[in-house]
């Protein structure tokens, strides 16, 4: 009996304990505990989701073996989804599951895609010939299209919800204690982005496989996917320390049934027999609150702007497209260090972190000290032309690659490679009296960032090297092409008795095959330095135009209306990757260097119409109009007081006199 006491006591005492550390650790140093688990949540979600954006482009040159156009096209048109989804899960969330099941779910499918997208990167699945060529390329497509699919759902859908949920977490009081969270947060945005774009290139570019060595896609998305699980992981583990608000309807929803409903009365009375009103939006005054509708007429007037806006997000978003295919015909050799082609991105992220506060403490006080106006749509303005000159400078940058480049035959044609393998000159008569002259030992061909060994001797030849066996090679024939790394290469060749070393220095993008040794395509020559200009003026244009777009939008705003205008820039992100498709089919233009500069044209005139449409703008201040409506709103309450008073005491004054007359009809009864 007295164990079992004990035994009680020791319990009670257990959870006593339990229960203090759990009320104690809810806050930790003036913070949320819980709020540590979204932070982590949020920097291995963003690893996950740049990590594998950073090298899809290539995964789709390379791996699924796609050309440059319809590689771009599938990646704009992946981006342009991730862009559109946030609109649905807001909804969702704020109309039905709520923030924190909205996050759980979506994550889910998040893990599946990413997951999806590393088994389809394995090649040893469907290479029954072991050669390192997938035999079956439908099943690798199939699943990386369902794989970007449920990664663009779910990156999307939890893209509204995580940044509010922590914020759902501070209470009144801690209004300091947000405003940090959020910067840590976006700081956590940008160190998983600048650290994804470093390592999963890297990890792309080593060689892997079971049965042939071929690139790594397959841990390039493979890290990022078990990135994600860790993120879905975290999330749960905090799951009893969140404060999980209910839902309580959307904005959005609200807003769209305020308009349908405006031009639905509007169509009902459109007859001149009824008086026109003010702005069309006051047809829903007739079913929606006064203050709604002049919610609706501030967040429509931001909405106009954003027309032209989606062209800068057309040039912005090919720097994981085609700047990236560009950096692959360029020379990544800094000194000691390597610069994978997909790596350039990089330099986003970078300088960004490092123009944010020069701009906002060097260079936009100096103008105004300047006394220059220099308003936020302004600003816009020069932040779509820096975009445009960064194409400029792209499509000059093209120029130059193009001069180096071999020239490979169209689809309507064929090529011929000649080879003399003896020891003096061949004179070789083609048709249309057309007449080469091949000395010994060269070859006229064109191919790509492999090597292979012509064996020019009588006898077997045997050709190794540390990463590659080429193996016994015949006399008078060629080994196979055998991908190598960029860098020295020592071979080591064996022909019966005799053997000796040979060793050369491989560039990126170039093809040998080593006969007395012949260079079939030559390095490349233009250095990915020159990059840097462009990738410059993009993230400067990217500084002026969406850091000051979205606090314009936001001072522009009514307080309630702050979601209907993230959605409303977010479509405009997903619509410029739209354009980027109809302007590539409709163009087509066969030079690389002419697609820049229409893209830079193009955002050149509608920069032009946006500093119009930006001219004839009237700032406003929501809060005032906001509290000019409830002012009103209360002096109509209080007349409606006033006459609900005055009927009151006339009604009990006649009360008063009915009751007087009856007393003297009852005393005169009386008498």
């Amino acid at each position: 009996m007295n164990s079992e006491l004990q035994y009680v006591k020791w319990w009670n005492s257990i959870e006593t304990f339990l229960f203090c550390f759990s009320e104690q650790s809810k806050v930790v140093c003036g913070y949320p505990i819980s709020i540590f688990f979204i932070v982590v949540n949020e920097f291995c979600e963003r690893f996950s989701y740049y990590g594998m954006r950073a090298v899809l482009v290539l995964y789709f040159k390379y791996f699924l073996q796609w050309d440059d156009d319809l590689a771009t096209s599938i990646y704009h048109t992946f981006v342009a989804l991730c862009y559109l989804t946030p609109i649905l899960g807001a909804i969702v969330a704020d109309s039905w599951l709520g923030k924190f099941k909205t996050i759980i779910y979506l994550s889910i499918v998040y893990a599946i895609g990413q997951v999806a997208m590393a088994v389809s990167a394995i090649h040893d699945i469907t290479d029954s010939d072991r050669d390192g060529t997938p035999n079956n390329m439908t099943f690798h497509v199939v699943l990386s299209m369902v794989g970007l699919f449920l990664i663009a759902l779910g990156t999307g859908g939890i893209k509204p919800c995580v940044a509010a949920f922590g914020g759902d977490q501070f209470d009144d009081h801690q209004e300091k204690q947000r405003r940090t969270f959020f910067s840590v947060f976006y700081l956590c945005i940008n160190g998983g982005s600048l650290l994804s774009t470093i390592i999963t290139p890297i990890l792309r570019g080593q060689t892997c496989g079971i049965y042939s060595q071929q690139k790594c896609y397959a841990l390039a998305f493979g890290v990022p996917a078990a990135l994600m699980v860790v993120s879905l992981v975290v999330f749960i583990v905090g799951s009893g320390m969140y404060y999980k608000a209910k839902p309580e309807g959307n904005i959005m929803l609200s807003v769209c049934k305020c308009i349908g409903f405006a031009i639905k009365n509007r169509y009902r009375h459109r007859s001149k027999a009824y008086p026109k009103r003010k702005h069309w939006m006051d047809w829903a005054e007739e079913k929606y609150d006064r203050l709604l509708i002049a919610q609706i007429k501030m967040v429509l007037k931001v909405l106009f702007l954003y027309i032209p806006l989606p062209m800068f997000w057309t040039l912005f978003d090919q720097k994981g497209s085609r700047w990236t295919l560009q950096a692959t015909t360029m020379d990544g050799n800094f000194g000691q260090l390597v610069i994978q082609p997909d790596q350039m991105q990089t330099f986003n992220p970078i300088l960004i972190l490092t123009l944010v506060p020069i701009m906002e403490s060097v260079v936009y006080p100096l103008i105004k000290k300047c006394g220059f106006n220099f308003t936020p749509l302004k600003r816009m303005t020069v932040g779509m032309f820096l975009a445009a000159l960064a194409f400029v400078c792209a499509g000059v940058v093209q120029l130059q690659i193009d001069k180096t480049l071999p020239i490979f035959p169209s689809t309507s044609e064929s090529q011929l490679k000649l080879l003399n393998m003896g020891n003096n000159q061949l004179e070789v008569h083609l048709p249309n009296n057309f007449t080469v002259h091949l000395p010994p030992a060269q070859i006229l061909c064109s191919k790509h960032l492999y090597c292979r060994f012509v064996n020019g001797l009588a006898t077997d030849l045997n050709v190794s090297t540390a990463a590659v066996n080429f193996g016994i090679i015949e006399p008078l024939t060629s080994s196979n092409y055998s991908l190598l790394k960029n860098g020295k290469h020592t071979f080591s060749l064996k022909s019966g008795s005799q053997s000796c070393e040979y060793t050369i220095k491989f560039g990126f993008g170039s093809s040998y095959t080593i006969f007395i040794p012949i260079e079939e395509i030559k390095p490349n020559s233009v250095h990915m330095a020159l990059q840097i200009p462009q990738y410059f003026l993009i993230t400067a244009g990217e500084v002026m135009f969406s850091v000051t777009g979205l606090e314009f939008s936001y001072s522009q705003a009514p307080s309630n209306m702050k979601a209907v205008l993230q959605a409303g820039w977010l479509l405009t992100v997903a619509v410029g990757n739209f354009i980027v498709l109809i302007v590539a089919e409709i163009a087509k233009l066969p030079k690389k260097w002419a697609e820049f500069f229409l893209f830079a044209s193009l955002l050149v005139a509608v920069c032009v119409i946006f500093s119009i449409m930006a001219y004839f703008y009237t700032y406003i201040d929501p809060t005032e109009i906001e509290a000019q409506f409830s002012q009103e709103k209360d002096e109509e309450d209080e007349d409606e007081k006033d006459k609900m008073r005055k009927t009151e005491e006339h009604v009990t004054k006649r009360g008063s006199v009915k009751s007087n007359d009856s007393d003297n009809a009852f005393k005169l009864s009386k008498m």
